[in-house]
This record gives C-alpha cells, structure tokens and sequence, in this order.
C-alpha cells in the first residue's frame, strides 16, 4: 500500500530562527505492516541534525498549563531566572498566584525588542510544535525551541527527560523495532509508533490522517472503557495528585471499585490526600494511597523528589528509599495503570506473578527514555500469552505514549 504524503521540511523562517532541523511530514492513512516497514527502515538511514538547545537568557515561557507550570517550578529548581511568561489567556494567568512575581504577556503584548533578543521555550505539548514555532517566528520570535528540548541539555543536574534523543539504530534496535511494529494489533498502532520514532530520531513530527493525537482520553482509551464496569481493582501507579484516580472513579459504574494509588513524592500524595478529603465518603473510602516506589526488586535507590509530576527514581536523588515490587504489595488489579517517569519497565518486571495470576488491563507510559522505542513493549509482547496490544499517542513532542495490554478473553 503506498501512501501519499506531503513532506514539508522547515521553511525559510525556520531556518533563519534554527529551526533547520525540524520538519514534518503528512500522510493520508496509516500504513499497513510493509509499508509501517519501508518507513521505518527510511528513519533509520536519515541523518539528524538534532542537538539539545542550550538555555540562551534571556529565557522565555511560552504557554501557562501544566507543562507551563512544571518549567517555572524547572527553572526556580535550577536557579534559571525566566524572564516573563507569554500565554493567550495572560487576563487571567495575571491573577493566579502561581505566575505571581512573573510578567505575563500576552503574545501581542511583547515588545520586538525581547522577541528578538529571547529564547522563547515552548511548553505546549497539545498541538504540534513546528506550526506553533513558525507562527511564532513569523511574529517577530528569534529563538524558538521545545521547553524539553532545553531541558534535555541539563540532564547531568536534573532528571527531567522528556526531550531525549535516541541515535542511529543497531542492527538489533532494527530488528526488534520491527518486530514490535508489526506485533501492534492495528494500524493506528503502528503509524503512532512510527509517529513516536519519527520525532525522537529525526526530531520530525509525522501526522497520519486517520490517527489523529487524542489528549483526552489518555488510559481511557474506547477499547478500555468498554471493559471498565468490570473492574474491581484499579491500580494506580505514580498517581501524582490523584487526577487519574478521579477519572478512573468517574468513569466506572461499579460502586464497589476499589483504587491504590501509589506514589512515592510525599507532596504529591498529601494533594492527593487533601483532595480526598473533600469527596463524599462513599468515594474517597475507595481509595488507598501507599508511599511507594515501584520497581523490578527491593533495594536501596535514589528519589529525586519534590519535581510534581516529574518526581522519579534518579541517581540525581535527595531522599534514599527502599523501592517496592507490584508482586510484594499483595494485590489483585484487574487494571493496572504506570506512569513512572521511565521506570515502568523495571515495575513491569516486579510485577509478574500478578500479572499472570491476575491478567489485568495494562496502560504504561513509554516515553520517558528510549525503552519506549522497542524494549517495554517488546517484553510484554514476550512476557504475556493471550494479550493484544496497542499503542496510542496522547500528545505531541514525542510525549504522551502508552502502550496498552488487553487479555483476549475481554474481547
């Protein structure tokens, strides 16, 4: 099956800003497995003039949701002064306590002088940067980068890592890449995988007409909610604040549901405590929270807390704790949710004898480090008898992906 596509490198004004190694490319339908093949084996033999984007002051922000927030906390953490935050709705970010102490402009508001003297970094990763970034260029912005992309040049102090980059394949990276591709259940499956390798290896943001980048039901996608009135336990690994717990028990029609949250950053489980507290009885009596690290054995790791939802297992630490596996906490999912900032599939590997003694629903994330590429779901794809699987992409800049595992017998 051949696809047409339109192959639109980074225009002039992108080249003038140092956008040059950014591009994209459309296609009209997903690929079928020999086409998803030619397609990947035309990423491996590309070259990538990617290169993480040093932070350039004077830093500006550019958009006010979470990702927004992340970077200010980011940059407070790492003593980068941001010099102004510049969002459409600036009218009422000016009033949340949050931004208090920053300028907040709104993108007609910036004088030409500091969009041409700035590094403006783009934190929004719910649309796609290049078409953003040009628009931006064309407004008068100098210097426009993905904010994970400036993050990516300070790995060595923080772990944030959201911005890797991963380099030409081996010859075992191509086959087992392969493999994977062609073991997705469908073809939406395989053009977000290629979506996914598209832009780690290439920094290219790929669209395919009939895939399209869903943000809003991440771990809910149709294929689980239709199971979710038959699940009796949901667990909720890194459960952050508790905003996938909410949903979780606004999606099920089951009263007798049960949730466990684990999540190891202290501050992130009082939120969620606190939060708990002003729910009806009859819901937050359905939910335990364990301070917990998940991981593939017991042992003594690093935590590198106090990050929100970016807290995670990381040799750049300030807390020693004794991690915990899924098999050692006793429990009975009948779904199991990780997102663990890159450590989901040492938790997976903690977690076997659940699983197969259970067989729950699985939703992890795979974007936090190049396991995402083959490894995580190559081992499930190994490890488990009687799942299909599927790979969903719930945002852009290479984030948001999940591969998701579902027994057989729910069909």
């Amino acid at each position: 099956m051949a696809l047409a596509q339109q192959v639109r490198p980074a225009d002039d004004t992108s080249a003038r800003i140092g956008l040059s190694g950014y591009g994209s490319r459309a296609f009209d339908s997903v690929p079928d497995t020999r086409t998803a093949g030619e397609l990947l084996r035309g990423i491996d033999a590309a070259q990538c003039r990617f290169s993480p984007a040093a932070v350039q002051p004077p830093l500006v922000l550019y958009g006010g949701g979470d990702l927004g927030r992340l970077a200010r906390d980011y940059c407070s953490g790492l003593g980068l002064e941001v010099a102004a935050l510049v969002d459409r709705n600036a009218e009422r970010l000016r009033q949340d306590a949050f931004w208090q102490g920053l300028p907040v402009f709104a993108p007609d508001e910036v004088a030409k002088d500091l969009k041409a003297t700035a590094q403006l970094a783009v934190c929004v990763a719910t649309a796609p940067f290049l078409p953003l970034a040009e628009t931006l260029a064309r407004d008068g912005w100098g210097n426009v980068v993905p904010f994970y992309d400036v993050a990516e040049s300070l790995r060595a102090v923080h772990p944030l890592s959201n911005g890797w980059f991963v380099g030409a394949f081996s010859p075992q990276d191509m086959e087992e890449t392969a493999r994977v591709l062609f073991g997705w259940e469908d073809d939406v499956s395989r053009a977000h995988h290629l979506q996914f390798i598209a832009w780690r290896r290439l920094r290219e943001e790929w669209t395919f007409e009939d895939a399209p980048v869903r943000g809003d039901d991440r771990f809910f996608i149709p294929e689980i909610m239709a199971h979710i009135g038959g699940v009796r336990m949901f667990v909720d690994g890194g459960s952050y604040d508790g905003r996938v717990t909410d949903r979780f028990l606004a999606n099920t029609k089951s009263n007798d549901a049960h949730v466990v949250a684990i999540e190891p950053d202290l501050e992130n489980s009082a939120a969620h405590r606190q939060g708990l507290l002003a729910k009806p009885d009859d819901i937050s009596g359905r939910v335990t929270i364990l301070n917990e690290a998940l991981d593939a054995t017991k042992r003594e790791r690093l935590f590198h807390g106090g990050l929100g939802y970016a807290s995670q297992l990381s040799q750049t630490g300030n807390r020693l704790l004794r991690t915990a596996t899924i098999d050692g906490l006793n429990l009975s999912p009948d779904f199991l949710k990780l997102h663990l900032e890159g450590g989901e599939l040492d938790a997976l590997k903690g977690g076997m004898e659940t699983i197969n003694r259970c067989r729950p629903i699985i939703a992890a994330t795979i974007y936090h480090n190049d396991d995402g590429i083959w490894r995580t779901p190559s081992w499930l794809m190994s490890e488990l008898r009687g799942y299909r699987f599927l790979m969903r992409l719930h945002s852009w800049c290479g984030t948001g992906a999940v591969v998701y595992a579902l027994p057989e017998e729910l069909q």
